[in-house]
Formats: C-alpha cells, sequence, structure tokens
C-alpha cells in the first residue's frame, strides 16, 4: 500500500469518507460527524499538503486517509494546557478508514506511520482530539498505544477527549510517496525533548 498526498482533486472522495464513516456511526448511537464539515476546511488542509491518502495503487481510489498538522485545532486550544501547546507535537485529525478495510488495522498503521513521521520531524507527541461520547474509539486509541490525557467537562465541546503517545520510529510497511522532509520545511532538525 502506498501513501500519497492529497490533491484538490480528491475534494469529493474526502468528503465521501467522512459521509460514509457518519452513515456507519449513526446507527450504533453515535454522532460523531453527523454535521456536514466545510469543503473548504478540507480545501485549505489539501492545499496545505497536510491530508493523505492511502492507496493499493497509484491508480486506485483512497481506501484510507489522514490529516496531520502542528496547529491545535482553534476551538480546542484553551483544552491544552500552556505547557502542553508549548511542546513539539503532531496532531491527528480526519483519520478514516473505508469499511471494506475494516478488521485490518490499516488505522493502527496509518497511526504507527505518522508517529514515525512525527519522530523523524523532531517532535515529541503524536497527539489527538477524539469524540467525546465515542468510548468505542478511545478504546481503540488507548490500544494503539495512547494515553489519555484528559476529557473536558464542557458539554458543549463534542470533540473533548485528549490522547497522546510519544513520537517513535516505527516499521509502517507503507511505500511512502509523500516526498515530506525528515524535518520540517526551513526548519533545522531538533532532538526530541529540546
Amino acid at each position: 500500500m502506498i501513501i500519497v498526498r492529497a490533491q484538490p482533486a480528491d475534494l469529493p472522495r474526502l468528503l465521501r469518507f467522512r459521509k460514509d464513516a457518519a452513515g456507519w456511526l449513526q446507527p450504533q448511537g453515535i454522532d460523531q460527524w453527523s454535521q456536514p464539515f466545510p469543503a473548504s476546511n478540507i480545501a485549505a488542509s489539501i492545499e496545505a499538503g497536510e491530508v493523505f491518502l492511502f492507496k493499493e495503487d497509484q491508480a486506485l481510489d483512497a481506501v484510507a486517509t489522514v490529516t496531520l498538522d502542528r496547529t491545535i485545532d482553534p476551538e480546542l486550544l484553551d483544552l491544552w494546557t500552556p505547557e502542553e501547546q508549548a511542546e513539539r507535537a503532531l496532531y491527528v485529525h480526519k483519520l478514516v478508514v473505508d469499511r471494506q478495510y475494516a478488521g485490518r488495522d490499516l488505522g493502527g498503521r496509518i497511526l504507527d506511520w505518522a508517529g514515525d513521521l512525527a519522530a523523524r520531524q523532531g517532535e515529541r507527541w503524536l497527539r489527538l482530539d477524539a469524540w467525546t461520547t465515542n468510548t468505542r474509539l478511545h478504546r481503540y486509541y488507548l490500544n494503539h498505544g495512547f494515553h489519555h490525557v484528559r476529557t473536558t467537562q464542557d458539554p458543549n465541546e463534542v470533540s473533548g477527549w485528549l490522547a497522546q503517545r510519544p513520537a517513535r520510529r516505527t516499521p509502517h510497511s507503507f511505500g511512502d510517496l509523500t516526498g515530506v522532509s525528515p524535518v520540517g520545511a526551513n526548519e533545522p532538525e531538533r532532538k526530541m525533548g529540546t
């Protein structure tokens, strides 16, 4: 399986990932992603080079996606302490695997790739926020090495379950065609913990 950066033409597939995931979750009583996500936000992430697609072959449709950046979502900024905000971290957003690939731990391999990328770029943490009421998702992340940091008590915050795991070099077996540099663009490599 290969990893490529999403292009603007991939926007319909990315929107379909979210719609399909919401459709799968809804019968389970989970309202995650039930509200349409602004296509302009996803397009901006594509333009920034933050959206990655996982494919069996370059010519085939994507079977999974993840968005990775160094930015805490502005609406979640107050959930991370100032000390945590100052630490180097790569943030996982919008991880979705097509249901036909369920049960193969593709999501876990994607998290390993993201953690490996974070480590190669000198980040200390791989972090995420998850849907506050989706306890099944929380268990999934805990089973993949994440540690629960905290959950907000604000009933209006739908994605307030915070978790992190140390960034570490990890084999992932993907053919990485992203061209992602081992360190951030125009940024010297820093050792972990500095």
